[in-house]
């Protein structure tokens, strides 16, 4: 879905471009062009755009004082809305990452929603009973509320179900409270993994399609470890944590020692996407971003299923992956702004976005709702999703997460590449991450 263009993969990794604001931003805009127009900064792949239009569309049918204009964001939406903001045209309303507004929060880009809130109490009690408030709370930062997300975008994992059968394997585990662990799912890929005479690989057992070093992180964490302590803020990320390193070292070792993942040659051919929906892997790493590209891939007959848990795990977590939307501090349209913020965090846009099937949102209602299900008729574990955005870990919450980004993808390298072993953290990316955060 995001790999030809631009998405969440593509973002984590550009996270980097923070800071930088000093070229002019190219972006594409459609819609109204009234200058009055409240302003909408997102990205997006073509069917994302179509499912966000319908419900734009909506809300200007409920609202029609109120004409919105989307700006549609390049494959670097950091760097685009810093130079929106420092050249003083910041849009009305911004699409929020949950590891990288912290920066654009501690510069006073975003307004604190606390202050809308306050104004609003129905919808306050309202957002509250029904958020799931891990994802509500991901965008708190020093005491202010800077979006309110829109969906969840955490990992789990597809499988193709044919492929299981022809393995003689059963169905992996259906709910995040009754997990598999690190051996038995190690036990599933080796049985999955094909070659042929020669030696080489036909079949995968298990691809990523994610980031490979925050993947491995995801792995680090289900085996009992937190990223870090506090989330928000923290001094010190559990780099040198010893399970949290055996989880790292355990996502290596899939494809350097047990050979049952691609290594970066291997995927120099294919990508993991493809591998998967041309049924040349039988699992695959992602998120719901994922979903719209396998579903349509000819003859793949999947379903989803959840993380494993390693041994010193507290049973199995997703990540808390999420973008919200957040109201510039800078818009002279405040209002408006908050009347459209709350329609698409709210339980009417979350239900259209439960519909969609594009997106899994971030509210009870919607997710457990029948237009949900109804969108998801081929996933047999709903509960994987429905469940997903509760059982998810954190990750860490700083204004210079896209330094610490730059550094676990340097340092993550040669452990991904079997050149190192993980306890190689301990010393180098540890100490280096530490140092950044003492910065004051």
């Amino acid at each position: 879905m995001f790999d030809k263009s631009f998405g969440r993969r593509g973002f984590l990794r550009g996270a980097g471009a923070l800071g930088v604001a000093t070229w002019a931003l190219p972006a594409a805009a459609c819609g109204d062009d009234d200058d009055d127009a409240l302003t909408f900064f997102f990205q997006a792949n073509p069917e994302e755009v179509k499912g966000r239009m319908k419900i734009i569309d909506e809300f200007q049918r409920r609202r029609p004082e109120i004409s919105v204009r989307t700006v549609l964001s390049g494959p670097d939406p950091m760097q685009q809305m810093s130079t929106f903001c420092a050249g003083g045209k910041c849009p009305d309303v911004l699409m929020a990452w949950e590891l990288t507004y912290a920066g654009l929060a501690d510069r006073g880009v975003l307004l604190d929603l606390n202050t809308m809130l306050a104004s609003d109490p129905a919808f306050a009690a309202e957002l509250k009973t029904d958020s799931v408030g891990a994802l509500y709370e991901t965008f708190q930062f020093e005491g202010g509320q800077y979006a309110f997300p829109e969906q969840w975008s955490g990992n789990f994992l597809f499988y193709n179900k044919k492929l299981f059968a022809d393995a003689g394997l059963k169905p992996p585990p259906a709910r995040w409270d009754q997990p598999w662990n690190f051996d038995e799912f190690l036990a599933a890929a080796r049985a999955l993994t094909k070659r042929d005479r020669s030696g080489k690989v036909t079949q995968w057992g298990f691809v990523d399609t994610w980031v490979p070093y925050y993947s491995a992180g995801l792995f680090g964490m289900n085996n009992g470890t937190p990223w870090s302590t506090p989330r928000m803020n923290p001094a010190h990320i559990n780099f040198d944590d010893d399970a949290f390193l055996d989880g790292v070292q355990f996502y290596a070792d899939l494809s350097n020692k047990h050979k049952v993942a691609p290594t970066p040659v291997d995927k120099q051919s294919m990508s993991t996407m493809d591998m998967f929906a041309l049924g040349k892997a039988a699992m695959a790493m992602g998120g719901h971003w994922r979903y719209g590209t396998f579903t349509h891939a000819d003859g793949l007959d999947l379903d989803v299923t959840v993380l494993p848990a390693g041994p010193k795990g507290r049973g199995a977590h997703s990540n808390i992956g999420t973008t919200g939307l957040a109201i510039a501090a800078s818009s002279p349209r405040k209002q408006q702004a908050w009347e459209f913020v709350k329609f698409v965090t709210g339980p009417v846009g979350q239900a259209l976005i439960g519909e969609s099937g594009l997106f899994v949102p971030v509210l009870r209602s919607a997710v457990n709702s029948p237009g949900f299900a109804k969108a998801h008729a081929r996933v047999g574990n709903l509960a994987v999703l429905t469940d997903g955005p509760a059982q998810s870990g954190y990750l860490p919450v700083t204004p210079v997460w896209e330094e610490i980004d730059a550094l676990m993808d340097r340092s993550f390298g040669p452990v991904l590449r079997g050149t190192k072993p993980a306890t190689s953290l301990k010393t180098g990316l540890s100490r280096d991450v530490d140092e950044v955060l003492r910065k004051p």
